[in-house]
């Protein structure tokens, strides 16, 4: 069935929050919450990480039960026990953490416990068709037999939208839902938000990127530090207004002002034709003080650029130098080397969740700290409090690393590569799922690393971000680099040009190697 389909003849419901309150081990985090969610409508909530954002949700979507208050949905006080509860009145959630069976295909996961069956097996043609019917109005291109654990990121996004509209819900949840979506994808999302509502279903909307709330959202509520500031027309907010909002201040300019790297610096990495799994033969330089963004579509091959520079898989060719030295093919001689990468995933590349901050922030320097294998406590806590400080992350450091926000959390690996002493500082996707304050602490990290004669890669599905921080542009499209933009051609029309392989009216932003044959992302 189509997504009208889905959810045609559903009963359109109006949510409403009166004075809700929610706490966790005595501490509020939300407080007196009235709130209505009109049916039909894109309905976004924004705040800063912490700011009650997820509790909200959740407590609509029956994970939590509010400690005060009400909860009315289609005009009945509810109080449900579950998200079952949830689902069956109507209301579904699109988490940030996927939940799909990675064994179970594309089709399976999108109607898991709603399967066809014939005589009390699955009816696999059934289910096929019922799949097709579904998917063909989204433009999504799945294919309905694929395991979804072989699945990138961004496609198992989509079977999640997609099993939402399977159970026919008329109240869909979406948290982040383009944090792992790039372009098109994105694009494609909005497209299915958008006839959503046309066709009576609330969406309720929490994303961290403003502009893609005021493209999508009807209406906008705002909340800080478990409060309800304020509600509005998305048409009466621009993106500063919901930033002062959400802070309660001015932040003033997005991105820091870029400092040009030195006339003649140095360069501190040096690429020749790097080859391995998703790297077809790619070489670059970054210059001491550069700040080089690697763009393109989720699924070109940065990420994989930038593990096969960093040794994190193995390379079947090519060289990598750093400082004039060649670096070694795996990452601890990549850390000696002044390599440093901040991954894509901090909760399964990065942190260790169940240790310590400070475990955390001093695990890339434990030999510098340790004598005869006993680590010296009292230099670890200096070492760590120093560093933490400098990244703006306070409180105590015995706290697990699993309390922190999103923000915090992506700040104690910026605070882990700040004990290396490192030539070359590689940050992939250094903001997905922060909130906007967190985000501009982090670009200033990255500023000021660069500042330091420092060479920085930032790889990034958000090509602002990459325009704002980058002093110049490299597109990978199917693990090669297609196009490298300077100056007035670093713009978002000449990076989506070659990213997707379109004919490039200015000539720098065609590919260099499209003769040897580019793939498409």
């Amino acid at each position: 069935m189509s997504a009208e389909a889905a959810t045609a003849g559903a009963p359109q419901l109006r949510v409403e929050l009166r004075g809700v309150g929610k706490s966790f081990g005595g501490t509020w985090v939300l407080q007196d919450i009235d709130l209505e969610i009109e049916p039909g409508r894109v309905h976004a909530l924004v705040g800063e990480n912490g700011a009650g954002k997820s509790t909200l949700s959740k407590i609509i979507s029956g994970i939590y039960t509010a400690d005060t208050g009400t909860l009315v949905v289609g005009g009945q006080e509810v109080s449900f026990g579950s998200p079952r509860d949830a689902l069956d009145r109507g209301i579904a959630t699109i988490a940030q953490e996927l939940a799909l069976v990675p064994a179970l295909s594309v089709a399976e996961n999108v109607f898991l416990g709603r399967e066809p069956r014939r005589g009390g097996f699955l009816d696999r043609r059934q289910l096929r068709r019922q799949f097709l019917e579904l998917a063909g109005p989204t433009g999504f291109e799945l294919s309905p037999d694929a395991p979804v654990g072989s699945l990138r990121t961004a496609d198992q996004q989509k079977v999640e939208i997609l099993r939402a509209l399977a159970r026919g819900a008329s109240f869909i949840i979406m948290d982040e839902p383009t944090a792992a979506l790039a372009g098109r994808d994105a694009e494609l999302l909005h497209g299915v938000v958008r006839r959503l509502a046309a066709n009576g279903t609330t969406v309720l909307l929490i994303s961290h990127f403003l502009g893609e709330v005021l493209e999508l959202a009807d209406t906008v509520t705002i909340l800080r530090d478990g409060r309800h500031i304020r509600t509005a027309p998305a048409s009466q907010e621009t993106e500063a207004s919901l930033i002062e909002g959400m802070l309660g201040r001015s932040i003033g300019s997005v991105f820091p002002e870029k400092s040009a790297p030195p006339v003649g610096a140095d360069t501190v990495l040096e690429v020749r034709d790097l080859v391995a799994p998703g790297v077809n033969g790619v070489s670059f330089d970054v210059r001491a003080g550069e700040v080089v963004g690697l763009a393109g579509l989720v699924g070109a091959g940065r990420s994989e650029i930038a593990h096969a520079v960093y040794g994190a898989v193995p390379r079947t060719s090519g060289t990598v130098r750093v400082a004039g030295a060649e670096a070694p093919a795996n990452v601890p001689g990549a850390l000696r080397s002044g390599l440093f990468l901040i991954s894509e995933s901090r909760k399964e590349q990065g942190l260790v969740l169940g240790r310590p901050i400070r475990d955390n922030v001093t695990l890339s320097n434990l030999a510098e700290l340790a004598v005869g294998g006993w680590v010296r406590t009292a230099a670890e806590r200096r070492e760590s409090r120093e560093v933490l400080g400098r990244v703006t992350v306070a409180g105590d450091d015995r706290r697990n690393v699993s309390a922190l926000s999103g923000g915090n959390q992506q700040k104690v690996l910026f605070a882990r590569a700040l004990q290396r002493k490192r030539k070359v500082l590689i940050a992939d996707e250094p903001t997905r799922g922060v909130d906007v304050g967190s985000r501009r602490a982090i670009y200033d990290l990255i500023a000021e690393q660069s500042r330091e004669g420092i060479g920085v890669v930032v790889i990034s599905s958000d090509v602002e971000e990459v325009l704002g921080l980058a002093h110049r542009i490299l597109v990978v499209r199917g693990g090669r680099i297609v196009a490298e933009l300077t100056g007035d051609e670093m713009t978002e029309e000449h990076i989506l040009t070659a990213a997707f392989a379109q004919p490039s009216t200015t000539g720098r932003a065609s590919a260099p190697n499209e003769e040897r044959g580019g793939e498409e992302a």
